[in-house]
């Protein structure tokens, strides 16, 4: 189910800093935008609907990791102040829609409650709330259906979907300290990448590591062989053994490992999972050019053999020089007098127009990202 379907439409209103945002989603997307311009908080609207439906999550757990609904609510919100969040989903041959919308703001003891929650299934609504339920006791309005098992049972395959959405962005020190990860699990900073590499059967760990081995030659060409192993605690390692003037080359661990290689390896290790979206926030850091400009060309290949859809947020104009990147996949952050927008670099005739003229995508639209004024950084220091 996870694989099958994919996110085709968002709708936003009031989400940190989008005022509103109303888009088609492509299998994958390509997000690109000036700093801080809101890359992150696009990505993690996904990453909300999911804490909304995984185990140990909820309502509000989802909008008290994220500082409540204030820290939520777009600065630009003023009539409208509810936050909104709307998702249309398809399976691969179109044969099932699906719809989520929910909205909500919070009471005087700044406690989130909805104000609106749907579900839409093949145009059947299944979830049309606050019905007479909650009109007769609000209480049930600091919860989601969604993540009620008792009665998600008619859209348990939206639920499934959700729990599968994963964010990644290796933090290699968390990687460098495998104790840390004691405890954890799905951490979107690696904090249990070796767990995760533990836990996995044994016969697709070994298949795995075997293609990310095939693969880190022609990042790292003295790395000959990669493998698991576990210390005198149990503590699991990854350990890879390097040509050597010693003719039985020298095994190094995660902590002797560059960044680069630590994430390139995560990196690898999730595109293999056959579960649901990825979204990847710069993948590109600590990776040489050259690595960066066949990313694309290697998650197309792996999003045909798993299914993934694959979000990515980048600065890197070696990453989107790949031939193979339409406009239609790239997203654009556009920043405006409040809040900023979306829109797909399909939408600016210029851009088509540029890319037809022979530029490469990265010429097209990173000058329409480019930071105003940002030459003037050059004078800092001066007297």
């Amino acid at each position: 189910m996870s694989s099958d379907m994919k996110i085709r439409k968002l709708g936003l209103n009031n989400w940190k800093n989008f005022p509103k945002v109303e888009v088609a989603i492509e299998d994958r997307v390509f997000l690109v935008g000036p700093n801080a311009s809101g890359k992150s908080n696009f990505l993690d609207v996904f990453r909300f609907l999911g804490d909304l439906a995984v185990p140990g999550g909820g309502f509000q757990e989802a909008v008290r990791r994220r500082g409540g609904v204030s820290a939520i609510r777009c600065l630009a919100a003023r009539s409208r102040p509810d936050i909104e969040v709307h998702v249309e989903l398809q399976s691969e041959r179109g044969e099932s829609r699906w719809e989520y919308e929910i909205a909500f703001h919070q009471d005087k003891q700044r406690r989130p409650l909805l104000r609106k929650e749907r579900v839409i299934h093949d145009q059947s609504p299944l979830v049309d709330r606050p019905n007479k339920d909650d009109k007769d006791d609000p209480a049930r309005l600091t919860q989601t259906h969604l993540e009620q098992v008792n009665v998600n049972k008619p859209f348990r395959p939206l639920v499934e979907f959700f729990t599968s959405i994963r964010y990644l962005h290796i933090v290699p020190q968390l990687v460098r300290e495998p104790d840390r990860s004691v405890g954890r699990t799905n951490d979107p900073y690696g904090g249990d990448f070796l767990e995760q590499v533990t836990k996995t059967q044994e016969r697709t760990r070994n298949a795995r590591l075997k293609r990310i081995q095939q693969a880190l030659r022609v990042a790292v060409p003295r790395l000959e062989e990669i493998g698991l192993w576990r210390d005198a605690r149990g503590t699991p390692h990854l350990r890879g053994k390097h040509r050597h003037w010693r003719p039985q080359g020298a095994w190094q661990t995660e902590e002797q490992f560059s960044d680069g290689t630590l994430r390139l390896m995560g990196l690898l290790w999730a595109t293999m999972e056959k579960k649901g979206p990825l979204l990847l926030e710069e993948p590109e850091l600590s990776l040489h050019p050259e690595i960066v400009r066949v990313l694309p060309q290697m998650l197309a290949r792996v999003q045909r053999k798993t299914g993934r859809q694959i979000f990515l947020s980048t600065h890197s104009s070696d990453l989107l020089r790949d031939e193979g990147i339409g406009l239609d996949e790239t997203l654009l952050i556009i920043p405006k007098r409040e809040g900023v927008e979306v829109k797909p670099a399909s939408s600016f005739q210029e851009s088509r127009d540029l890319l037809a003229g022979g530029l490469s995508l990265a010429d097209v639209v990173i000058p329409k990202t480019r930071p105003e004024r940002a030459e003037q950084l050059s004078l800092f220091g001066g007297s």
